[in-house]
């Protein structure tokens, strides 16, 4: 990569950092953000609030449907790495959309929905308070053939000790397994620091430190729908991974602009993989 390449992407991830860091503030009406140095207490903890949505989910599923259980690897090249994209072979016109900090009642549901209908597969990061609160979605996302990703257990940002970072991943793919079957080897720190402990216990254990190399930046609460659209099409590139959030807050705006996105990077020519599939295609 060139110099100017990296510091474009130091002023991504910093700007990414920031809004997602002040996207922690909780406005009016809307969910905490998991994002908060404490863990959330069991009255704030996001629940799937009736029947109506796990009947749903549950309605997307085929009776008959067996439910494999992927185990989410990474190429020797990617262990114990930090991935901001990846370059594919002839420069190939695909992309990964990342999606973190659900599952989410009612938002994730409608992400699920428009991807499945536009036949796109995607990248989910997985907070473990919130896959605790709704595993019903969880399970359907790795029905459809979502690939998954550790994103901690209380999305905090504050440096920890080891004990505390093997606590926080651990932890929370502990869960995935249980509830889902899946073991993966994809992690991403919360608001994307690198430095305080996480990636480090992360790298240890040769899962890859995912981040990103576009961001939608659908965290900003003051910026429109379109905002999120035009700043994905802008800057697609092949092999680019973009971030986007389903959890952690009213994304309402995120699932407004997703169709957009979809059709627009579809216009442009790109076709659309999982982040295991990208790894693959940059060996």
């Amino acid at each position: 990569m060139t110099d100017n390449y990296l510091k474009r992407q130091k002023i991504i991830s910093f700007v990414a950092i920031a809004s997602t860091i002040t996207a922690c503030s909780i406005a009016p009406g809307t969910s905490p953000q998991l994002g908060l140095n404490q863990p959330l207490s069991k009255s704030h903890t996001p629940q799937v609030q009736n029947h109506s949505v796990k009947d749903q989910i549950n309605a997307q599923l085929s009776p008959s449907a067996k439910v494999e259980n992927p185990t989410f690897t990474v190429p020797a090249k990617f262990q114990g790495k930090t991935v901001y994209q990846v370059h594919p072979r002839n420069n190939e016109k695909v992309i990964a959309l990342s999606i973190d900090d659900g599952p989410w009642p009612k938002t994730t549901l409608q992400m699920l929905d428009i991807l499945k209908q536009n036949d796109v597969k995607a990248t989910f990061f997985w907070v473990g308070q919130a896959l605790q609160a709704n595993p019903d979605l969880a399970k359907r996302e790795v029905a459809e053939g979502y690939a998954i990703g550790n994103h901690t257990w209380h999305h905090w940002y504050r440096r920890m000790d080891e004990a505390t970072a093997k606590s926080e991943i651990d932890r929370t793919s502990d869960l995935i397994y249980k509830i889902t079957g899946v073991k993966t080897a994809l992690f991403r720190p919360p608001g994307g620091f690198l430095n305080n402990g996480l990636a480090a216990y992360a790298k240890s254990q040769k899962d890859a430190v995912i981040m990103w190399s576009l961001t939608s930046a659908d965290t900003d609460p003051h910026a429109k729908p379109q905002a999120f659209v035009n700043n994905v099409l802008k800057g697609a590139k092949p092999g680019s991974i973009v971030l986007m959030h389903d959890g952690g807050g009213d994304r309402r705006r995120t699932v407004e602009a997703l169709p957009q996105i979809i059709s627009g990077l579809k216009q442009q020519g790109y076709r659309f993989v999982t982040i295991p599939e990208l790894l693959k295609m940059g060996q």
